[in-house]
């Protein structure tokens, strides 16, 4: 069974999935990834609580990854703007950097792995932000869905 890309028409033109026909269910994604730092930077930071001259690390990255989370539709063209009914962000330091993790819910027509990632993308680029003037060297990777049910069909990694 082929599989056909779901956002071009017959044409061969972008549009928006009309998921109107679709039931709504309580639907789930959770994504995760990767800032790496490096040892020095995050000893440096640690010894000062994820703290900076712009405001702690980890709650600044949790806010902007929940707002990001929340206006997925405005940053991805084809995503449906959907309720979010919860959305937990975990930003975890680790010996050379931070992990993070975005779990989403919603009740509707439409999954929301794509604000899952997106709330991990947000939350990576704003530890980048917050910590550029300590060094350029920092990599962000791995950011991949973990999971997502609720809908016709189910994913775990």
């Amino acid at each position: 069974m082929k599989k056909e890309l779901t956002h071009i028409n017959k044409d061969g033109h972008p549009g928006m999935v009309d998921v109107s026909d679709k039931a709504t269910t309580i639907r789930v994604a959770s994504a995760s990834g990767n800032i790496i730092l490096g040892n020095e930077i995050m000893k440096t930071l640690s010894e000062d609580g994820f703290a900076t001259k712009k405001g702690s690390i980890t709650q600044t990255a949790i806010i902007a990854a929940t707002m990001a989370v929340k206006n997925t539709y405005n940053a991805i063209p084809l995503c449906h703007q959907i309720p979010i009914t919860s959305c937990k962000i975990n930003v975890d330091p680790t010996t050379t950097g931070f992990n993070i993790s975005c779990t989403v819910k919603t009740n509707g027509q439409t999954g929301v792995e794509m604000e899952a990632l997106h709330g991990v993308s947000t939350a990576a680029l704003t530890i980048y932000d917050m910590c550029k003037a300590l060094s350029h060297n920092m990599m962000i990777s791995d950011i991949q869905l973990d999971k997502k049910g609720g809908g016709k069909s189910d994913y775990e990694r």
